[in-house]
């Protein structure tokens, strides 16, 4: 026994010796090492931009400090050779745009990389290691660390909807702040669908007067909908943040919101989903839909527009009686509805190449035949790899957004009653989603190259206010932020659990309602129950 017992301690103090040595980062950096002593962050801190292009990250750098510990500094290029230094720099090696060195000491600090975005994860990572930090008066004492690190995919992503509940310009914010932080790039924002509509189309007012009235949960709440103002101000914020928005404006069905405003271009659905799409059959369609995607183009220079595509099928029975639907088959030949779907997704797809952006679109489209170039699939039916296989398959782009992990409406808890779940013992609790790998995928072998990144998904059947958003987002938003950065091999969750502990203080300063993974009857699960056969994705 007494070997084993050895062997034991042995395995503990090692573990413990990791948790001390562990680089308290979200994610999780490529390579760190702690070095010696710690650097003062104060009122005298300077911080130095060697490059002009450099400037607006010293100055987001400026304002950062300032918000989050009260730190007004000096001037941000001269030092008076006692003052900490940060020192923001080009780097002229390294193909990976994320990439970036950090290299601290007691004098300061030294940020390194080839491209901007990559002096913004480095900077996010030395506001992190400030945050984890208790401070001391009015300063704070910063541990030095030494850090080489680059990002697994270049596209991490977090979706959106605020078509079942609007949230509004601070809320969206919020959550940009906390993208940035750990190191997500991507805002796929879902602004239209069955619910309402919540994007100012100047050319069409009563998408959003009439179209944005209602929510998933009050068919009668006040229209609520971002105006053209607004939405840039929140692109223009996002990108300060190096992070892009992808506007999604779903087709051909989820179309309710908009059939509402302007029912003569809808397409008929069902008794449980009424007016759900447009109609392929009237050709007043496609320009209607092409000037709406023209004004969507103008607002967000992300240069991709999301035009869904899913979950036609639930509501396009009434094509099957529309005389316009029946002329165009019989001109075409098509012989089935899906046929019809694809032929009028290819021609909206044509608007969005003529406006000199991408197509991304759910897994369903993986059936059109699109330009592979122009082309990215959403796959998000874990169920159906063969529709993953279907797009790799024809060269399309991929963001995988398997709702078995990375959809976080269903529950984190195998207590909570308020969520989905996909069958019984199948949730999306924090350590299913930290786990998941692409490589466990086998469509992908072979096609590496093709998957452009992983996403995560918080649509909003359940959510009724705010706190019910930050219950599902929050630590769950840091377990995928791992998944989406690091490695799969230097990944371990029960280090993971270690660093998480104080981001849930970060969580708690910031008056977050968060699920406590720690302790989870600090804050109870918050939210309207739902009939799960319902939940449209």
């Amino acid at each position: 026994m007494k070997p084993i017992f050895l062997s034991m301690l042995l395995w503990v103090c090692c573990q413990q010796s990791y948790a001390q040595q562990a680089c308290p980062v979200i994610p999780l950096p490529a390579q760190s090492s702690r070095a010696n002593g710690d650097m003062i962050l104060n009122d005298e801190v300077v911080i130095a931009a060697k490059d002009n292009s450099l400037r607006p990250l010293a100055d987001y750098l400026s304002k950062e400090l300032e918000r989050r510990f009260n730190i007004s500094h000096g001037d941000k290029g001269k030092s008076s050779g006692k003052a900490t230094v940060i020192t923001l720099e080009r780097s002229k090696t390294g193909g990976n745009p994320d990439a970036y060195t950090l290299r601290m000491n007691k004098a300061g600090a030294v940020i390194a990389a080839t491209r901007p975005e990559g002096i913004f994860n480095g900077i996010s990572t030395l506001l992190q290691l400030a945050e984890t930090t208790v401070p001391t008066g009015t300063s704070r004492h910063v541990a030095c660390w030494n850090i080489t690190d680059a990002p697994r995919y270049a596209w991490r992503g977090f979706m959106l909807d605020e078509s079942r509940f609007f949230f509004g310009k601070e809320k969206v914010k919020s959550i940009l702040d906390w993208m940035a932080f750990f190191k997500l790039n991507r805002f796929h924002w879902h602004l239209t669908d069955a619910p309402g509509w919540r994007l100012e189309i100047k050319k069409y007012p009563l998408l959003t007067t009439v179209g944005g009235i209602g929510n998933h949960h009050d068919p009668k709440a006040p229209a609520a909908f971002y105006t053209q103002d607004d939405i840039r101000e929140i692109v223009a914020y996002a990108k300060e943040r190096f992070i892009e928005v992808v506007p999604e404006i779903d087709m051909p069905g989820h179309a309710s919101a908009a059939n509402r405003a302007y029912p003569a271009f809808d397409g008929g659905g069902t008794e449980k989903y009424p007016s759900f799409t447009f109609n392929p059959g009237k050709e007043g369609t496609y320009p209607y839909l092409a000037d709406i995607l023209k004004e969507t183009a103008s607002l967000f220079p992300s240069g991709m527009i999301h035009l869904g595509g899913d979950e036609v099928s639930f509501g396009n029975k009434a094509w099957d009686t529309d005389t316009g639907v029946i002329s165009l088959m019989k001109a075409k030949g098509f012989v089935n509805r899906k046929q019809v779907e694809d032929y009028f997704f290819q021609r909206m797809a044509d608007t969005v190449f003529s406006l000199h952006n991408k197509v991304m679109a759910w897994d369903e489209i993986a059936t059109a035949s699109l330009p592979a170039n122009k082309t990215i699939v959403c796959w998000w039916r874990q169920e159906k790899p063969e529709n993953l296989k279907m797009a790799l398959d024809k060269g399309y782009s991929v963001v995988i957004c398997p709702r078995l992990p990375f959809y976080f409406d269903f529950v984190q808890d195998s207590a909570h009653k308020i969520g989905r779940r996909w069958k019984v013992g199948e949730y999306n609790n924090l350590k299913t989603v930290y786990d998941f790998s692409v490589a466990s995928l086998p469509a992908v072998s072979g096609h590496e190259k093709q998957v452009l990144g992983v996403q995560a998904c918080l649509w909003s059947e359940t959510i009724s206010n705010p706190k019910r958003l930050d219950f599902l987002l929050f630590p769950r938003i840091t377990a995928f932020a791992e998944a989406a950065w690091t490695q799969p091999a230097s990944r371990n969750f029960d280090q993971y659990i270690e660093r998480l502990k104080p981001q849930m203080e970060l969580f708690e300063q910031a008056h977050l309602y968060y699920y406590d993974y720690f302790a989870p009857s600090r804050h109870v699960e918050t939210g309207k129950p739902t009939d799960q056969k319902s939940f449209i994705d």
